[in-house]
């Protein structure tokens, strides 16, 4: 049973990364409307990390917002890892990448609004170490 509950939460995690890629891509209105989607020209970092600039590390994040190596090397992150872990596939890199992307990401929100320490950036990453 706990191989089929591990398998479950590897697809389910993939699926989050890899949604977040096509939502992303082609703005389907969920995250991401279709005028800001990549592939009309919008920036899929932009949105996130120009929010952060009064965050504990805002200003490293801030800087980051919408430079096309950041959105590319964020965006292929989000496929090859949601990918990964959809098929099984590459898990201790996809595992890793995905845990160091969801920390960067966790660590752009600090302070956090709702909870002191916690969300679910850690949550993931903490099942994506058990993977």
């Amino acid at each position: 049973r706990a191989r089929y509950a591990w398998a479950a939460a590897r697809i389910a995690i993939g699926w989050v990364f890899l949604w977040a890629f096509l939502d992303k891509t082609f703005g389907f209105g969920f995250a991401t409307p279709a005028a800001k989607a990549w592939i009309n020209g919008g920036s899929p970092t932009t949105g996130f990390l120009k929010g952060t600039a009064d965050n504990t590390f805002g200003g490293l994040f801030d800087t980051l917002a919408g430079q096309p190596w950041v959105d590319w090397l964020f965006m292929t992150g989000l496929a090859g890892i949601g990918t990964a872990l959809i098929l099984g596939i590459g898990m201790r890199i996809a595992a890793g990448a995905g845990t160091l992307l969801l920390l960067l990401m966790w660590a752009a929100e600090l302070p956090l609004t709702t909870n002191p320490f916690m969300d679910e950036h850690i949550v993931y990453a903490i099942v994506l170490i058990g993977l």
